[in-house]
C-alpha cells in the first residue's frame, strides 16, 4: 500500500476509500490547527480512475474521439500524458499503449 491521496475532510477520504479495490486504509494527521486524512491503497490505474485522480476520466473522454481531435485536444492529450508519465514512474506502473 502507498499513499494515494490526501483529503481535508474525513467524509471525502471515506467516500474515496469505498471506491478502491484491494487493501486500503485511512490515517489521520494533525498539525497545529487542522487534521488531514491520508488515503493509502494499491496504486493502480483503476484505483486512480475510481477516485478521479490525474484527469483519467478526461483522458478517457478524449480517447473516445481520438480520430476527430482538434489541435487543442491534441495539446491537452500531451499535457495529460506528461502527468501520467510522472505517475507511472512514481508508482512503477505501465502506461497502457492505447493511452499514448
Amino acid at each position: 500500500m502507498k499513499l494515494l491521496n490526501t483529503y481535508e475532510e474525513r467524509d471525502d477520504a471515506e467516500a474515496a476509500s469505498i471506491l478502491l479495490v484491494g487493501e486500503k486504509r485511512i490515517a489521520s494527521e494533525r498539525d497545529d490547527t487542522s487534521t488531514i486524512y491520508n488515503l493509502f491503497g494499491v496504486p493502480n490505474w483503476g484505483n486512480f480512475y475510481r477516485i478521479e485522480m490525474y484527469n483519467l476520466k478526461e483522458l478517457e473522454t478524449l480517447l473516445k474521439s481520438k480520430a476527430n481531435w482538434s489541435s487543442e485536444e491534441k495539446k491537452r492529450h500531451l499535457e495529460l500524458l506528461e502527468t501520467i508519465r510522472i505517475v507511472s514512474k512514481n508508482f512503477s506502473l505501465k502506461i497502457p499503449t492505447h493511452w499514448l
